[in-house]
């Protein structure tokens, strides 16, 4: 017998997928059957970010933002060809969506019905965190309470519908891209789901049997960082603090329904624009941590590229992700044993460390009245600022090793970024010149009658508090657009604007290289006549808002008067503020890709308002040409994930303004 032949028995291997989408539905489909030929086995959609937040593609807000970090979905249609030659009773499709997630599960089920197959037979996931969204990556549309209604009644309907489906995909994935702990993850993602399980319980249709099949099909979505042993635990702990949940507070007793069942993104945060092949070895352990222990071992997987600092993957970057994945699974002799770490004082020690913790935060949020609370009055916030700005700190003084940032900074070039703009994915500006008219052509050609009878029978139901999921399914399938369908709920519901957490307390004892910053803010401001004044800005629809909190955080420290007003403002409303507050400079942050459009339109708003003397500076994932053409523009510098140091940063900005005021 072959060594092959006497191989013990392996487990199958958890779900292979690549969080991608781009473009156009086309482009995506193209790339998704690509991505299913060399063998991933689910899904992962990545949608835009007008169509996360409820706006079709001629909407003043989705200038710059269509097709940039996902596909663009205005209608039926658009699903339509995004899942072209991919029979959806046979895919598992996981979707980020959480505030228009009732809307695009309706679009994927009437697409479903389009290709013969009833929704009862449909497997996936729909994101569905909405609390996750208020605290770190801004998503959100809707009011709490608003918020908490749609998520319930998508549970609730999906439970009996769609039984298959996992309705809500807790996200504790991007309160670690915000900072968070591995205590905080667990405590704050354990509340969130708890959160909605109580609105669902309250329900007058929910019985006992029903609450069981509902805890049994919420999951999780974690975030794996380079830490992989201590990450290792945290599975392991959220595995025990879950069971604990089901059984103490819910009472529940089905073992399988107690199962704590998640999926893994691997951290993008530490990802690094420095060296960036670096980030190969980095993905690669961090997948580790989610698959080594067999009791807390990942259902599905997807890992990010080692070129995502820099900014989209290229589908030879996505293929070397999936390869590693597939090495892991196929070629190791991981899956041919048990658990690995039962028994393991040291392992079973940590875990138990993090769940005690986990449990004290968990229950000082319930204290406070829950999650919705503690969003309410920013105390989660907060606490992921406070987090960041550690983390930040550490790294800025030495404390935590970034290799090839603030450590072994000495290196060959790579043949990797030799290509410069080539070694990353941009997406044509065309794109959204396209989708702009195919999505009046399929206004055009829709019955508008039968849209406008379907959206005033949605309004109608959600008014008289019915569940938002079938009159949704009918405007999909009478042709209303995304736009619409959300225009309705904000009618209804109103909008929201979720409290920015920048109100962390200072660090105690500065860093001589802070105060010496601070005297000349100081001095600055004597010259200027008052207090140095920046106003931090978030353009467009992107909601990652940890980059522009930590600025504001650090600018405060350093003796500046800070102006932030949170995320998703347009140009105009940016320039309006700066006139209305009296800035001295702006500082700019977009991860969105659309810097080249909305930065932009700021500077030339700003000259024709007659400010053109202040001064603008920009940060997010801004490639080389295009951090030239801003400069060209008339921004006055560019900062990158390379640029760690905020210290150093401030510095630079006291000099722009002096510069700017001849100081």
């Amino acid at each position: 017998m072959s060594s092959i032949d006497s191989r013990p028995e392996r487990d199958r291997p958890w779900m292979f997928r690549t969080y991608s989408g781009h473009s156009s539905a086309k482009a995506s489909n193209a790339l998704y059957r690509s991505n299913l030929a060399k063998g991933q086995t689910g899904l992962s959609v990545a949608f835009d970010l007008p169509t996360q937040t409820g706006y079709d593609s001629d909407h003043p807000l989705s200038r710059g933002e269509v097709g940039k970090v996902g596909v663009p979905i205005c209608h039926i249609d658009d699903m339509q060809v995004l899942f072209d030659e991919i029979p959806l009773e046979k895919m598992n499709t996981s979707m980020t969506i959480n505030a228009t997630a009732a809307w695009l599960l309706s679009l994927y089920i009437a697409t479903a019905e389009r290709q013969g197959t009833d929704q009862s037979a449909l497997r996936g996931t729909t994101q569905n965190d909405i609390i996750t969204e208020y605290l770190s990556r801004g998503t959100f549309v809707f009011p709490p309470e608003a918020s908490m209604r749609l998520t319930s009644e998508i549970v609730s309907y999906t439970v009996d519908h769609v039984p298959n489906w996992n309705p809500m995909n807790v996200c504790s994935y991007h309160l670690q891209e915000a900072g968070a702990t591995p205590v905080q993850e667990i405590a704050y993602s354990m509340a969130n789901a708890i959160s909605i399980l109580d609105v669902v319980r309250a329900m007058p249709e929910v019985d006992d049997e029903t609450l069981s099949r509902v805890f049994g099909r919420i999951s999780f979505f974690l975030n794996a960082g380079i830490r992989f042993v201590e990450e290792m635990c945290k599975c392991r702990a959220m595995n025990q603090l879950w069971e604990e949940i089901g059984r103490d507070r819910y009472g529940i007793t089905n073992e399988k329904m107690l199962r704590l069942r998640y999926g893994v993104q691997v951290n993008s945060l530490g990802l690094t624009e420095a060296q960036p092949e670096n980030n190969i070895i980095r993905i690669a352990l961090e997948a580790l941590g989610v698959t080594l222990s067999k009791r807390a071992r990942a259902r599905s997987l997807q890992l990010p590229a080692w070129n995502e600092a820099l900014g989209l993957p290229r589908p030879w970057d996505q293929q070397l992700s999936l390869r590693t994945q597939q090495i892991l699974a196929y070629e190791t002799d991981l899956l041919e044993y048990g658990d690995l770490f039962d028994g393991s004082h040291v392992v079973e020690a940590k875990t138990a460390a993090l769940l005690e913790e986990a449990r004290a935060e968990l229950q000082s949020v319930l204290d406070m009245g829950g999650a919705v609370t503690a969003v309410e009055n920013a105390y989660m916030k907060q606490k992921l600022v406070e987090s960041q700005t550690e983390r930040l700190r550490a790294i800025e003084s030495g404390e935590m090793t970034v290799v090839g940032v603030n450590e072994y900074i000495e290196a060959v070039d790579s043949p990797l970024v030799e290509e410069g703009a080539g070694s990353i994915l941009k997406v044509d500006e065309s794109a959204e010149r396209e989708q702009i008219a195919s999505l009046e052509a399929f206004r055009n050609r829709r019955n508008a009658a039968d849209a406008a009878a379907a959206l005033k029978n949605l309004e109608d139901v959600i008014k008289n508090g019915g569940n938002i999921m079938a009159p949704s399914i009918a405007a999909a399938k009478a042709g209303v657009t995304t736009g619409e369908w959300s225009q309705i709920l904000r009618d209804v519901f109103g909008e929201y604007r979720a409290p920015t957490g920048v109100v962390a307390a200072p660090v105690a004892e500065a860093s001589e290289d802070v105060n010496q910053v601070r005297k000349r803010v100081d001095a600055l401001s004597e010259t200027l006549g008052r207090r140095l004044k920046i106003l931090v800005g978030k353009p467009g629809l992107d909601g990652h808002s940890n980059g522009a909190e930590q600025i504001a955080v650090k600018a405060r420290d350093v003796g500046m008067e800070v102006v932030y007003d949170g995320i998703r403002l347009t140009p105009q409303e940016i320039v309006q503020s700066a006139q209305d507050e009296g800035v001295h400079v702006i500082g700019l942050s977009i991860l969105s890709g659309s810097h080249g459009v909305l930065v932009t339109d700021v500077v030339e708003q700003l000259k024709d308002a007659g400010m053109g003397t202040i001064p603008v500076v920009v940060g997010g994932i801004i490639p080389d040409d295009d951090a030239e053409k801003l400069e060209a523009a008339g921004v006055r510098r560019v900062y990158t994930p390379k640029d760690f140091d905020l210290t150093r940063i401030m510095d630079e900005i006291v000099d722009v303004v002096a510069e700017s005021n001849d100081g």
